[in-house]
């Protein structure tokens, strides 16, 4: 790789205004310790509440190196993590979240293995302190069976801190799907890949923003976007229901010899239920993918952008959109 590269960092920031100068401050020394390299930071804020874009707003003012982008609202942490990396300028940009969770430090590693000649330079943690064991294993169990499904090879361990090259970038900024899992698509893609191992660390301030619920959406969104297993289900579970009918009416005659007769309502109740929840099921299933067409086909753009801070100057407000 060519010296005095420019790296972007992309930063999506959501209500982390009591943790953000601290992780500004640590990333800036670690990104001034890099060498033959310079750098950019783009923090997108994602329709915070408590005051981060403020804060934001006085490093982009201190710093040229600084950009900062106003989202109109919060469209979450994947369109935040887009919406950065179509801005990024760089010859590669690495996504990290603010929280301190993963140590800018880490970013050092990857730029080497980047320049080694990989276009995507996962970061792959260690260890994991301050989450939950439920959190962990639910964690774990969702990256194996996605990895089982898809048909593509997801890093385990890995979430979005990473380190894509220019050319991964650009492959990006072409998918503008709406539903989007970021991880499955920069595995999609494909190129030479490698992982970092880490230590992880606790969350410096604030709480987590991906609650079990988020964390269940988010589940949905990656299954969804890459496999057509569970619509296989459905018709698994059909077949399956319609052979067990099959195989009840083979035993009437059977019955009807031996003198057996079902009084019923119970056996009824059971079957018009089972039967029932079956349907349902599948209908949820079809249900899922079909809500996703019709996102897609909306002629939406992903993201709105209402302010773009630093750089190479303020803009207005309202300037920019997702494409």
């Amino acid at each position: 790789m060519a010296s005095d590269a420019l790296i972007s960092v992309v930063v999506p920031v959501f209500d982390e205004a009591g943790g953000i100068a601290l992780f500004h401050d640590r990333t800036l020394r670690a990104l001034a310790a890099i060498p033959e390299s310079r750098f950019e930071l783009i923090y997108v804020d994602d329709g915070s509440r408590d005051g981060s874009l403020r804060v934001l707003r006085g490093f982009a003012e201190a710093d040229p190196r600084v950009r900062v982008l106003k989202l109109s609202r919060n469209f979450g942490h994947q369109i935040a993590i887009t919406a950065g990396m179509d801005e990024a300028r760089g010859d590669c940009a690495v996504v990290i979240d603010a929280d301190l969770q993963d140590p800018p430090e880490v970013i050092a590693d990857l730029v080497e293995a980047w320049r080694k000649g990989f276009d995507v330079v996962y970061a792959v943690r260690n260890r994991r302190p301050g989450e939950s064991r439920m959190k962990l294993a639910t964690s774990a169990a969702f990256y194996r069976l996605l990895r089982k499904i898809v048909g593509i090879d997801i890093p385990l361990d890995a979430g979005d801190f990473r380190l894509l090259s220019r050319r991964v970038l650009d492959e990006l900024g072409r998918m503008r799907e709406k539903d989007r899992f970021v991880r499955g698509l920069v595995s999609w893609v494909g190129f030479r890949q490698t992982g970092v191992t880490y230590d992880r660390e606790e969350r410096a301030a604030g709480e987590t923003k991906y609650p079990y619920s988020k964390m269940i959406q988010f589940a949905l969104d990656g299954i969804t976007s890459f496999s057509s297993v569970p619509l296989r289900l459905a018709t698994w579970l059909g077949w399956v229901t319609s052979l067990m009918a099959f195989l009840y009416i083979l035993t009437l005659p059977i019955q009807w010899m031996r003198g057996i007769t079902v009084q019923g309502f119970p056996t009824i109740m059971a079957a018009v239920l089972f039967l029932g929840g079956v349907q349902l099921v599948c209908l949820g299933i079809v249900g899922e993918y079909l809500g996703r067409v019709f996102n897609e086909v909306k002629p939406r753009p992903l993201y709105l952008i209402e302010e773009r801070l630093g750089g190479d100057g303020d803009h207005d407000a309202g300037e920019g959109s997702g494409r």
